[in-house]
């Protein structure tokens, strides 16, 4: 009986530590799986590793100031290798795209120096030198060294020399664009719908290859404003590190030239990110876009598109109507300006070109003696002829040299100087201002210029942006402006009549912008506003910025401005816009070039009374001042008296065709 007890004691106290150890135990898994889940629950659903990729984003689009679209996205088909479900037959894979992009006739991307038929040997002028790097060769290796290496590196023994080098052309491409989960590699781009389908079709043969819906840059008019609104092209090798940095993917594409590259840092979306779960053999449990990606800013110019194409057709159809005629035009090129901000309307140019067809005409174009790529609005420079004159009418009012009302004998030919007595156009007689700048009297501004010196007529000259930079976003040019030596003699008399210095048509536009407002010279712009990809909000209005004050008083001022009156009311500009429904102050010039015909350059500011739009043309080889002048009434046309009301027609947030 006491064994029994003892026994039944036993057994009780056990089942009562049973009982606190199952308490405890349940009691440790309740603060594990309830208390403190969140700590301790497996944050990767049980994945041995995490990796993020890129999803892009959009690329902000490029609109003219009332939103009609220049620069835009379009979906297209680009063909990418993701590391994350690439498996064991990655060569086979390769070769397989690489044969239904063969059948389709289409391109892929290979930038391996070595040729793609035999002998193999190293692309005549590409560098080696990453090739020969990459695989820690000796500086002296040769073609068919790299060719063994890559063999041995990505396993091809099995395959014949052909299958070899197209399937190392992809592999080197991916090393050195950093192929890896983050980084997925695009192996095409934009390729044809029946191609997609192809791939599509074939799918089950292509692991880790996906066909993706991406943004392209699209310009709806190729061949408007070409040299201003530029290009976006591949990040070139030498400058891959530098983008990486800024946080881009080997195969972005990144603003070339013009307003694709100045805006750059506004154009350039976020890029978002998928994540990818994966276990301990790699393969991937689960995917999450963890951020969105954000599309990049738009930028709304300046330009006014319909404004912009009229003075394109009306430079082309005015050198081919000279040309027909016998004329010696080859090209020109068009600037119109705001008089109260210098925000340019138009900048055209001809002989211009097609962005959609540079790539494969590109070498045919640099060899075109007619230089269609050259910025003649922003980058030709040129003798700019009697344009001149009205500075130098505001200088000689302004410093006194001249009295207005006072009437200079013109006597045909100038012989203040021994050194230098050149002649005018005819024998004017006793002329004023507002005659010998209607009528463009040479003698008249020979002897303007020498009562100022040269160095008074060069100041002025900065005074008005000539020779100056114009701070616009682009490339321009700032011209030549001569410093002169002395303030006698025959440099003098020329630079007074717009020789020996040269400048550019925005220059000439921004002067008479900043004579027809009276002398506040505006740096010049093409950029209205930064918005966001919808249009519907303004992250930065750019503001007009002053970049001095010319002192002119208002007596000059109504003085010289009657002038450029009566330039195309009886002058030499009557021919263009004597019948001008509008009244127009303007000035022509005729620019000497040494062996050739003279350059035809005109200026116009209108309304005369209340002016708005200031403009400058120059036709190379155009012979005369007023052969320029058709052009300058096209612009006003297409100013004051287009078949629109842009103001009227534009919604808020909305886009113009």
């Amino acid at each position: 009986m006491p064994f029994k007890k003892k026994n039944q004691y036993q057994l009780s106290v056990f089942a009562i530590l049973l009982v606190i150890a199952i308490l405890l135990y349940s009691v440790r898994i309740y603060s594990i799986q309830v208390v403190n889940a969140e700590k301790y629950t497996d944050k990767n659903n049980g994945a041995a590793s995490v990796r993020t990729a890129v999803l892009k984003a959009p690329r902000g689009e490029i609109l003219d100031c009332y939103g009609r679209q220049i620069a835009i996205n379009r979906d297209g088909y680009n063909v990418v290798f993701n590391k994350a479900y690439v498996k064991d037959n990655f060569n086979d894979v390769i070769l397989t795209l690489v044969k239904l992009f063969e059948d389709a006739g289409a391109n892929w991307k290979d930038e391996l120096p070595i040729e793609s038929t035999a002998p193999y040997g190293f692309k005549e002028g590409e560098s080696t030198d990453k090739l020969i790097s990459k695989f820690e060769l000796a500086h002296y290796a040769t073609a068919e060294n790299c060719f063994d290496a890559m063999v041995e590196k990505y396993k091809l023994e099995d395959y014949s020399p052909d299958e070899q080098r197209k399937i190392m052309g992809v592999r080197y491409s991916m090393d050195i664009a950093d192929f890896s989960i983050s980084y997925p590699y695009t192996f095409a781009e934009d390729i044809s719908t029946e191609l997609m389908r192809k791939i599509s079709e074939s799918g089950f043969l292509l692991s880790g290859v996906s066909v993706e819906v991406v943004p392209f840059r699209e310009y709806t008019d190729t061949s408007l404003a070409v040299n201003l609104i530029g290009s976006v092209g591949p990040i070139y090798a030498e400058d891959w590190e530098e983008y990486k940095a800024k946080g881009y993917s080997y195969n972005d594409k990144v603003g070339k030239s013009g307003i694709e590259k100045w805006g750059e840092e506004y154009l350039r979306g976020t890029d978002g990110e998928i994540t990818y779960c994966i276990d301990n053999v790699g393969k991937i449990i689960s995917s999450e876009v963890t951020k969105e990606p954000v599309a990049g800013k738009t930028i709304m110019l300046t330009l006014d598109k319909k404004i912009q194409r009229s003075a394109q057709d009306s430079i082309e159809k005015t050198v081919k109507e000279l040309k027909s005629k016998g004329g010696t035009a080859t090209a020109g090129a068009a600037v119109a300006v705001h008089i109260d901000s210098g925000k340019v309307i138009c900048a055209a140019n001809y002989p211009t070109y097609d962005s959609a067809t540079i790539g494969e005409k590109y070498d045919s174009l640099v060899n075109d003696p007619s230089k269609p790529l050259t910025d003649r609005a922003f980058q030709g420079v040129y003798p700019i002829g009697s344009t001149i004159k009205p500075i130098v009418a505001v200088a000689a009012l302004e410093n006194g040299v001249y009295n207005n009302g006072e009437t200079i004998r013109c006597v045909h030919k100038y012989t203040l100087f021994k050194d230098y007595q050149p002649s005018c156009m005819d024998t004017h007689g006793s002329i004023s201002l507002n005659y010998a700048l209607a009528k463009s009297c040479n003698y008249f501004f020979f002897e303007l210029g020498r009562r100022l010196g040269a160095t008074k007529l060069t100041d002025y000259y900065k005074q008005f942006g000539l020779g100056v930079a114009t701070g616009v976003e682009v490339n321009d040019a700032k011209g030549i402006l001569l410093e002169p030596k002395s303030d006698g003699g025959g440099d003098t008399l020329q630079i007074a009549i717009g020789q020996l210095n040269a400048f550019t048509p925005l220059q000439l536009a921004n002067y008479a912008a900043t004579l027809a407002n009276g002398g506040t010279h505006y740096k010049a712009s093409l950029i209205d506003k930064i918005v966001s990809y919808d249009i519907s909000t303004v992250y930065d209005e750019i503001k007009p910025e002053v970049k001095n004050t010319v002192s002119i008083s208002d007596a000059t001022i109504a003085a010289v401005k009657e002038g450029m009156l009566s330039v195309t009311e009886d002058g030499t500009g009557r021919a263009a816009l004597g019948d001008y429904p509008i009244k127009v102050g303007g000035k022509t010039g005729t620019a000497q070039v040494t062996g050739k015909a003279d350059h035809s350059v005109f200026i116009a500011f209108a309304p005369f009374d209340n002016p708005e739009i200031a403009i400058s043309v120059v036709l190379e080889h155009g012979s005369s001042g007023y052969s320029a002048g058709s052009i300058v009434r096209d612009i006003l046309d297409a100013y004051f008296f287009a078949d629109y009301n842009a103001t009227a027609d534009t919604v808020p947030f909305t886009v113009l065709e």
